[in-house]
């Protein structure tokens, strides 16, 4: 078990607050999962979360029910009063269109109650599940719940899930030509393949990807040469980098690095 870090921004400032733990799913369940993170905090004053979220969609048992979360392409953020917990199962990129009834981009940017997808049985799991307070016993409901409903392997939602994986490993690509060239596939298919599994287009996850990687070099304490980064990150120059992640941090990089 280790703490989530990665996507979170001022990581300093949260630790302070949030106890953020994962566990691993089981072979059985990990086709489909990639992991269990499990939240707890306790607040004096409202604290706003913000997390560069991941191209993942995520079953998340919380209070008042459980709810899916589609990939939110902005910045998430989520407000923290008083104490409290929520476990998250979050799905491998691509692996959670076989639990869906459609494409997976229809939960894009939404939140919508578990029940709708998995039936009205989730608010009991839901209850038992918040009602535990160890990460392990939290994360073994949530897998029993998953493993009782987990649908039929589906051989392209896995090789949508490398697809992602190989991209987000490579921060540098910074066109959808360039992705689909290297994933050897045309750049249509992958257009296609994304909005049918991932839920977020091709050029999202490359652009969050350099995002991510911008965020945890700053958040590493050292002198950060941003030129020298925007050029490694595929940008063209670094006035380019500072546009993009001032658009979605909501403040420069170098002065997010000193916050």
């Amino acid at each position: 078990m280790e703490s989530v870090a990665r996507g979170v921004l001022y990581p300093g400032r949260h630790a302070e607050v949030v106890e953020t733990r994962r566990r691993d799913p089981s072979p059985e369940a990990a086709r489909f999962v990639e992991l269990y993170w499990h939240v707890r905090w306790r607040v004096d004053e409202p604290h706003d979360s913000k997390v560069l979220s991941y191209p993942s969609v995520h079953l998340v048992f919380e209070e008042p029910e459980p709810r899916i979360y589609g990939v939110v392409r902005d910045l998430f953020v989520r407000r923290l009063e008083g104490e409290g917990q929520v476990l998250g199962v979050k799905f491998r990129p691509g692996c959670f269109r076989p639990f869906a009834d459609g494409p997976v981009s229809a939960y894009t940017d939404r939140v919508v109650p578990a029940a709708e997808l998995f039936g009205p049985e989730v608010a009991a799991v839901g209850r038992a599940v918040l009602a535990k307070q160890d990460t392990a016993d939290l994360a073994k409901l949530a897998e029993e719940f998953v493993l009782s409903r987990l649908p039929e392997p589906d051989p392209v939602a896995e090789d949508v899930a490398g697809m992602v994986e190989r991209i987000t490993a490579r921060p540098d690509l910074f066109r959808v030509d360039e992705a689909a060239e290297a994933l050897h596939v045309s750049t249509r298919t992958l257009q296609r393949l994304f909005a049918e599994y991932v839920g977020a287009s091709p050029k999202w996850v490359m652009r969050r990807a350099r995002l991510q990687e911008a965020a945890t070099r700053a958040d590493a304490g050292d002198p950060v040469d941003w030129a020298a980064l925007a050029r490694d990150l595929g940008y063209f120059d670094q006035a380019h980098l500072v546009r993009d992640f001032t658009a979605t941090v909501g403040v420069p990089p170098a002065r997010y690095a000193r916050s």
